[in-house]
Formats: C-alpha cells, sequence, structure tokens
C-alpha cells in the first residue's frame, strides 16, 4: 500500500544506523519530533466538491487527500500536518486517449481546471491545487500504463503516458530491450511526466536524459490533438517535440509518448573509485567524459556528502578498515567518493575499464573494485526513503539541484553551500549541506545539494525554516550561471525564478504557447508561469 503522506510503499523502509543518532546530533543538535496526524483526521477536512457529476470522476475524499500533494518538503509538511488547505475536487482516472478528450470537453463546459498526475512525485509543487473560484479536477494518468507498441526495426517504443518506470522496463525486457531511463523517483514516476519535467535519469551518458529519448507522441490539448511524428532528426523548421517536452502540463495532456529503446546490454558492472580531493575527483570527471570514455554514469560525493555517507552506513569496523586503508593510499579527510557504470558487450567494458585507468592514476585514484558498487546498485532507488528515516528522529532533509559550465562549478558550489549553511545562523540553527555531480556532460554537469536541519517548535516555523533556504538558493544559483532546474522540473516552486533564466522576450513565448492552447488558463494554472 502507498503512503499517503510521504514516499513509496508502506512495507518500504531505509533504516539508520544506532550511530546515526549521536552524528546529528553532532551536526546539528537534538532533533525536535513534531505530532503527526492521522488519515481519518484529514479526510474529516475535505470539502464538498463542486464538480458536476461524469462517470470518469471519483470524489471520494481519500482520493481527493492522496491527490493533493507531491513530495517536496513543503509537501511533506503538510500532509504530517494536516493543514493542506487546497484539496483537488475530484480525481478521474482515463482510460485511452478518447477519455482525456471527454474530460478536456467537461472541464470547458463546466469551466474546471485541470492538473494531470503520473506518480505524484513532483518535488517542485506540480500537482498542488492552488485556492481558485473554479472547481479543480486531478486527471490521473495510471491507468494508461502499456506498452502500445514496439518497432523492433526502428527501436521505437509507445507507452501509455501513466506508465511508470518498473512497468517500462518490464514490459520492455520481456522483448529484449530497455529505455534506461532511471531517475532516483523511478518506483513511481511515469513516462509522461519524464518528458513533462524534463526528466534525467542515473545512467543518461548512456542513454540520453529524456530529451534525447523522447522521440515523438500525443497530447490532447482544449485547442486539438497534436500528433508529433518520429524521425531519426529533421530540418522542417523549429522541432515540435520541444512543445511537450517540459511543458508541465501547461499546454496540454500527454496521452501516449514514443521513446527510441535500445537492446538490453550483454553486461553491466558499478564500481567505486575514492580521490584524495575534490579537485582530483571533479577533474577526473570533466576529462573523462571530455574524451568519451564509454560510460554509463559518473557521480563523485565532495567530501562532506562522502563522510555523511560513510557514516550513514553502519557496519562500522568494516568502514574504519576501508577508512584506514584509503588513508595509507593518500586519501585522507578530503576524500571524495565517485561511483562509475559501464554498460555494454565485455570487449567495450574492457576497453572503457583501461581508458579509466589512465585517468585514476593520473589523479591519484584508489580504486575499491565492485562491492560497494553492488551495494549502491541495490539500494539505488531507496534513497527517498531517508527522509521518513530522519523524520523519525526529529529532522528533515531536502534537495535542490542546478546545472553549469565545468569553469562555474567550483565557485557556485562554494556560494550556495555557504549561503545554505549560515542560512539558520539568525535562529541559532545549524544546517548540514553537501553536494555531488550526479551527471556529467563535456560541457560542465550538475550540481545535487543535500541540506539537512532540525525540526523548529512547530510546522509553520519548520516550513518559515524551508523557505528562507530555498529562496537563498534560488537566488544564488539563477544569479551565478546556474539554472533553476537540471532535471526536477518549474513546478510552481520555481516558477518565480525562471524569468532570470528565459528573459522578458523568451516569457513572452511561452506565456502565448501556453495562450493559444489554454485561453482560459484552466491547465495546471501557476506551474511553470506564474
Amino acid at each position: 500500500m502507498r503512503r499517503w503522506n510521504g514516499w513509496g510503499d508502506e512495507s518500504t523502509s531505509m533504516d539508520l544506523p544506532q550511530s546515526a543518532g549521536t552524528f546529528l546530533n553532532q551536526l546539528v543538535g537534538q532533533g525536535k519530533r513534531l505530532p503527526d496526524v492521522g488519515l481519518a483526521d484529514v479526510i474529516k477536512a475535505v470539502p464538498q466538491t463542486r464538480l458536476t457529476a461524469h462517470p470518469l470522476i471519483s470524489v471520494d475524499a481519500e482520493q481527493r487527500v492522496r491527490h493533493a500533494k507531491g513530495q517536496s518538503l513543503p509537501d511533506w509538511l503538510a500532509m504530517h500536518s494536516g493543514e493542506i488547505h487546497c484539496f483537488p475536487d475530484g480525481v478521474c482516472f482515463p482510460e485511452n486517449c478518447q477519455d482525456v478528450k471527454d474530460i478536456l470537453r467537461y472541464a470547458k463546459a463546466h469551466n474546471v481546471e485541470l492538473i494531470p498526475y503520473g506518480g505524484g512525485t513532483s518535488v517542485a509543487g506540480h500537482i498542488n491545487p492552488k485556492a481558485s473560484e473554479r472547481a479543480v479536477l486531478t486527471v490521473n494518468m495510471s491507468r494508461m500504463n502499456q506498452l502500445l507498441h514496439l518497432d523492433e526495426q526502428s527501436q521505437i517504443a509507445t507507452f501509455g503516458a501513466g506508465t511508470p518506470g518498473p512497468m517500462i522496463e518490464a514490459q520492455l525486457l520481456a522483448r529484449g530491450y530497455t529505455l534506461g531511463h532511471f531517475p532516483q523517483s523511478f518506483e513511481l514516476s511515469t513516462i509522461g511526466g519524464w518528458v513533462a519535467s524534463r526528466s534525467s535519469g542515473q545512467q543518461s551518458l548512456r542513454y540520453g536524459r529524456i530529451e534525447q529519448l523522447f522521440a515523438g507522441g500525443n497530447i490532447e490539448t482544449f485547442a486539438g490533438s497534436l500528433d508529433v511524428p518520429t524521425f531519426p532528426a529533421s530540418s522542417a523548421g523549429p522541432d515540435l517535440r520541444e512543445l511537450l517536452l517540459g511543458s508541465e502540463g501547461r499546454f496540454g495532456i500527454l496521452t501516449q509518448v514514443k521513446v527510441r529503446v535500445s537492446k538490453v546490454a550483454d553486461a553491466e558492472k558499478f564500481s567505486v573509485i575514492f580521490f584524495p580531493n575534490w579537485r582530483a575527483a571533479s577533474q577526473f570527471c570533466q576529462e573523462s567524459v571530455q574524451q568519451r570514455i564509454a560510460l554509463s554514469m559518473l557521480r563523485v560525493s565532495n567530501c562532506v556528502e562522502t563522510q555523511t555517507q560513510l557514516k550513514l552506513a553502519g557496519h562500522e569496523n568494516s568502514i574504519k578498515w576501508l577508512e584506514r586503508y584509503l588513508s595509507l593510499r593518500g586519501c585522507g579527510d578530503e576524500k571524495c567518493m565517485l561511483t562509475f557504470g559501464l554498460t555494454g558487450s565485455k570487449q567495450q567494458i574492457s576497453a572503457s575499464k583501461k581508458q579509466l585507468n589512465h585517468f585514476v592514476k593520473k589523479f591519484s585514484g584508489v580504486s575499491t573494485g565492485e562491492l560497494l558498487g553492488k551495494k549502491w546498485q541495490a539500494n539505488r532507488f531507496r534513497s527517498p526513503y531517508l527522509r521518513e528515516a530522519l523524520w523519525q528522529q526529529g529532522y528533515v532533509v531536502d534537495t535542490f539541484e542546478t546545472a553549469t559550465d565545468w569553469g562555474n562549478v567550483d565557485n557556485l558550489m562554494a556560494k550556495v553551500e555557504t549561503a545554505m549553511r549560515d542560512g539558520l545562523t539568525d535562529e541559532g540553527e545549524k544546517v548540514h549541506v553537501f553536494t555531488h555531480l550526479s551527471h556529467v556532460y563535456s560541457q560542465g554537469c550538475s550540481l545535487y545539494t543535500t541540506y539537512l536541519y532540525r525540526n523548529a517548535d512547530s510546522y509553520q516555523a519548520t516550513l518559515a525554516r524551508w523557505q528562507k533556504l530555498k529562496h537563498q538558493a534560488s537566488e544564488i544559483i539563477v544569479n551565478n550561471g546556474g539554472t533553476i532546474s537540471h532535471q526536477h522540473g518549474v513546478g510552481k516552486d520555481h516558477a518565480p525564478y525562471l524569468a532570470v533564466e528565459k528573459g522578458e522576450l523568451g516569457m513572452k513565448v511561452l506565456e502565448s504557447l501556453a495562450t493559444h492552447f489554454d485561453a482560459d488558463q484552466q491547465l495546471n494554472p501557476g506551474t511553470l508561469l506564474e
């Protein structure tokens, strides 16, 4: 059963070692546990629906609670406190394109706002209803979850937009194929959501981000149906795929997604290398990708994240022996952990290893083989469960991410981390901050920052701390050469900062598109464009 007020399945958890409490207490102070409200109490707060009855629409109160929020920290606090305030007036479950067309006609006839909903994993407020004089209907795409067609000659697969990651891979694997798109939200997020928010998977070095994988598809709008055909390449004017990529439900509702798939690789290995410091680790990443070594994944943690991961891993004796060995090899307190993946034929993997060895030696890396890589692979989608474990001990954790050119990486990371670390000093509170590079390109890389602080005495005060930190980080990012979002999309939370990146004319272009497809602003208003 899926948690109603948190991440994932109720039967799954990510336990912290006993030493974690002491470690966290030393970092930011003793945690403060806030009381949780029960589902039954929240259901009682759901108001009467404003929707006119329709066969596809459920107005069940529990369904409306479960579709009221996503997975951002403000969403988490709202669901745990019961202070949700805005609920959708109903939830519909279309099963095909015709159902989506019917819902659009219904919405137009009754002046209803529509919010497309995939896996509910948004961390930027995409799916949250806003207070409105109009009724709000959430369109849950989960029943459109099938592999509709596989063109094995062209390697193009067509899926219903509500297909979640595990079902995509299972249906393709049965035919010997993979999409290879593995965001951390893979367990729950959907292919339509990936396209709508311009998602990036953990192995994008091999398979590409979703914009490289997305070949075409269908979107239903108030202005009609837009079918984007698949071409290997085209110079016939602007690429209409870009209207769907990153559209976040503002132009229409994605119903079918066509993607470029690959044959399942013969072999895949994940390994871990430690470097003596951040400079060596980041230079290894830059030179490896610019030399076009056939890696499938490259992720490097800065020294604070490395220390934190080792402390929270448990297995204290094993970690002590590891750190002793690394210290003897020149990787001391400033060491940085790098995880990489190799995917392909055995010959390709062997050739890539030989190429990598040159850079490992050049930057004084220490290889630890595949053991830690296998542990990472086994737990690669479990990190979101960490929020629940930390919550039980009185702490909140959140992330934000950006991307920038190589020459700006250290500057941007330092400014962001310093601002976050000092962000609550006026309240006498500490913030624990660390960063990793999770996606690497020839031009630059992503910066993925995690921060942790203890709860205040109330939910409102805890949220106020997040608002302060989030605003500081966002302002620094957009004013110092970073994009407001590398892989999480814009939603409602990032919308206030988008104009800095797009410029006045760019914003007018986006606004004109939204007006063309949705003159009355009924499609996910407030998302992407304020």
